[in-house]
């Protein structure tokens, strides 16, 4: 067998491996590292999950996850229905800022509002995503950041980088400009990509991560 053959033979089990994911329906291609994803899941939490188990599956440069979100007649819902599930959830979570709204039209959730931090966006679409009848979710929630200088910003992301032990930062160049960071180099596997980013967005002032890592191993 070929590499690629063999990592998407990798990926298929780690898919059936997963218990939060049915892989029945899934089918999985590889074409010199790079991981195609396409069938159909029962979820958009199994469209998710399955994106980060190829993600883990060691080989895998980047995944490109076609699935497509298929409810079952009993989990279909309206989406005036829909949203309002969307809203109490969202409202349940103390982590989300009250400010965060959600339209569905279609069973697509589109999140809007603003937010001072990335981990309350990212809360914000996890808990979209896991309500009952979600085909998708469109994250247009703004960051409201308190203005920082370039050198500043840079300085503490690089900082942040160097301390964690999770990831080697001597192959990472940062850059930033007025609240856009921006990060260039290579890294060993997918934890560290996102062990990066994580701590490029918890960086004060930073409004937006333009992500340039490469996975290479």
């Amino acid at each position: 067998m070929s590499f690629d053959d063999d990592l998407a033979q990798n990926v298929t089990d780690q898919l059936f491996w997963d218990p939060k994911v049915d892989d029945g329906s899934i089918a999985v291609s590889a074409d010199d590292g790079k991981v195609t994803l396409r069938g159909t899941v029962g979820s958009l939490r199994e469209k998710r999950e399955a994106s980060k188990d190829a993600e883990r599956v060691f080989g895998v440069i980047s995944v490109d996850n076609q699935l497509q979100v298929t409810v079952m007649d009993a989990q279909k819902r309206r989406d005036a229905e829909l949203r309002g599930d969307v809203l109490r959830a969202l409202m349940l979570d103390g982590t989300v800022p009250a400010s965060v709204d959600a339209q569905v039209v279609d069973g697509a959730i589109t999140l809007t509002g603003t937010a001072r931090w990335q981990y309350q966006r990212d809360e914000a679409e996890l808990v979209a995503s896991n309500v009952a009848g979600a085909l998708d979710v469109v994250d247009e929630i703004e960051l409201q950041q308190p203005t920082a200088s370039a050198g500043d910003v840079q300085e503490s992301i690089r900082k942040a980088l160097k301390r964690n032990a999770a990831l080697d930062a001597d192959h990472l160049e940062v850059s930033s400009s007025n609240g856009s960071v921006t990060i260039d180099g290579t890294v060993s596997s997918w934890a560290e990509h996102d062990e990066a980013l994580a701590a490029a967005w918890a960086a004060p002032g930073v409004t937006d991560v333009h992500d340039r890592i490469t996975v290479a191993y």
